[in-house]
């Protein structure tokens, strides 16, 4: 074999893994069949702003080994996720919490919210939710769920919330207190220079070739690596032998515009269900020192903007998947798929699209990590 590992897909998890088995000593071959690396957390320069072409990509985790890990390749930011949902033309901040409640109902303490809270969720009188809609009513009350929850959730779905399952939300985050940092963790960040460099310096010394699909070339590219990586689709893997699972995928429109500031914030949340995207997304708020608004801060604003609309869509075979779809369904579907690839003793499987599960990217790390530990020093 001329390659020790060929791995399909040079997005997080594969160049971690790419990268370890380099340092390790083994011959590598990175395919993707975009023309570029880093998969969706690529970023790229626009009028000198990082612009996250695939959508928002906060980095955040509790887990110290892996931000120590991740920090190796760039610096971090502090940037701090605090979204706004826009509902007709109200504003609320996000997650819940004591700015949104006194938006909501003119309150000011905690124990008035959670008093009404509680109020509405006595009278919606739902003692086993059925579907998503009683689980959040349940959850938070009839006026959060209307304004904040029913609206981005059935266009993030593609079905109403009546219509999806009630374990689909487990929990919502209620604070009662004034703090609009939707992550828990304990880091959290953004690179300064954007993700791709942190790929690209993983990459280095590695192989790749880009613009090339694992399945039009298959057997020629299985022939050249004694192991296999794979980061794509499980059941396209398999040919679908078992059926399709089901995915959603994303539609972005992108532009720049000729001016300094465009809505404040990197990310506004658009929660009513007529507006067909779910969030537009404002690139130059995720670095400091570009954003623009802030007065004389010492440091010149750039006087341009990118926004990306992000609209939710159906997958289609062909079509770019971008998270799973983990209902009970799928998930026994995938189940199957799952003891062919434990089968296996040349490929390994994983990332969001090879291990069926909505990973954010601290967990690909943890699993990359993982998987490097079993397959090359295990």
């Amino acid at each position: 074999m001329k390659y020790d590992y060929l791995v399909v897909g040079a997005g997080l998890f594969g160049a971690i893994f790419a990268y370890e088995a380099n340092k390790a000593g083994k011959k590598v071959l990175v395919i993707d069949r975009r023309p570029h690396v880093g998969g969706n957390i690529y970023t790229e320069e626009v009028e000198g702003i990082q612009v996250h072409k695939y959508g928002a990509h906060i980095f955040h985790t509790s887990d110290k080994e892996v931000w120590d890990y991740i920090q190796q390749f760039a610096e971090f930011n502090r940037y701090t996720n605090c979204p706004v949902a826009r509902y007709k033309d109200e504003m609320y901040n996000l997650p819940f919490n004591m700015n949104t409640f006194s938006k909501m109902w003119g309150i000011k303490t905690p124990e008035e919210a959670k008093e009404i809270i509680d109020r509405q969720i006595k009278e919606a009188g739902i003692k086993e939710p059925a579907n998503l809609e009683e689980q959040a009513i349940s959850l938070v009350g009839r006026d959060i769920y209307e304004k904040l929850i029913k609206g981005y959730t059935e266009k993030q779905w593609g079905k109403r919330a009546s219509e999806l399952p009630s374990f689909i939300i487990r929990r919502l985050p209620v604070r009662y207190v004034y703090d609009n940092n939707y992550f828990n963790d304990q880091y959290q960040g953004i690179p300064i220079g954007g993700y791709t460099q942190i790929i690209e310096k993983m990459l280095e010394g590695v192989e790749v070739r880009l613009g090339v699909d694992f399945f039009e070339d298959r057997e020629i590219l299985e022939s050249e690596a004694d192991h296999i990586v794979f980061t794509g689709m499980i059941d396209a893997f398999y040919d679908y032998c078992y059926g399709e699972l089901e995915y959603r995928s994303l539609r972005f429109e992108t532009e720049t515009l000729d001016m300094e500031n465009y809505q404040g914030n990197a990310v506004v949340n658009y929660t009513e269900y007529e507006i067909p995207y779910t969030r537009i997304i404002e690139h130059k708020h995720f670095e400091y020192g570009c954003q623009g608004g802030y007065g004389n801060t010492g440091t010149p604003a750039i006087q341009k903007t990118v926004i990306t609309r992000e609209y939710p869509a159906a997958w289609e075979k062909g079509a770019q998947p971008y998270y799973p779809m983990n209902d009970e369904k799928n998930n026994a579907l995938y189940e199957r798929y799952r003891e062919l690839a434990e089968k296996e003793e040349h490929v390994i499987f994983g990332g969001r699209l090879g291990l069926y599960r909505y990973y954010d990217m601290h967990q690909v790390i943890a699993e990359a990590l993982k998987c490097v530990k079993e397959n090359l020093y295990g």
